[in-house]
């Protein structure tokens, strides 16, 4: 999920240094507004002078509202308890697989960058 696109940028570049085939895919919020904090939408937003676009092989849109909904699920069936850019990185990581072909494999690794101790009082706890 991209935010101050740190973390993107220097992963990206140095796993693409060991291993040029690994395919690097940049998360953000599908809208400007937004309820994913932390996470910036690029086109609405100021971007970061370190960000590269040119690392993303593929970029992908996150819902507010799937964000929220894995939250829930992480924590009720992994007894994870993440923040909701964490939950969107896994929305995108699961959108990656659903992606793949049936005789296609991959190793898909994602960043849980934060935890929800923060937004224990949020309402989106509470929805179904």
């Amino acid at each position: 999920m991209l935010g101050t696109t740190g973390t993107f940028v220097g992963v990206s570049r140095r796993l693409q240094e060991l291993n040029p085939n690994i395919c690097c895919i940049s998360l953000q919020p599908d809208s400007a507004f937004h309820g994913i904090e932390g996470a910036k939408y690029l086109p609405a937003a100021i971007v970061p002078r370190i960000y590269d676009a040119s690392l993303a092989d593929q970029n992908l849109e996150i819902a507010t509202e799937a964000a929220h909904a894995m939250a829930r699920r992480l924590a009720r069936e992994q007894g994870l308890l993440v923040g909701v850019s964490a939950a969107a990185a896994v929305v995108g990581s699961l959108r990656v697989v659903a992606q793949l072909k049936e005789d296609q494999t991959a190793t898909i690794v994602t960043i849980l960058c934060d935890s929800g101790e923060k937004y224990l009082s949020e309402r989106f706890w509470n929805e179904e």
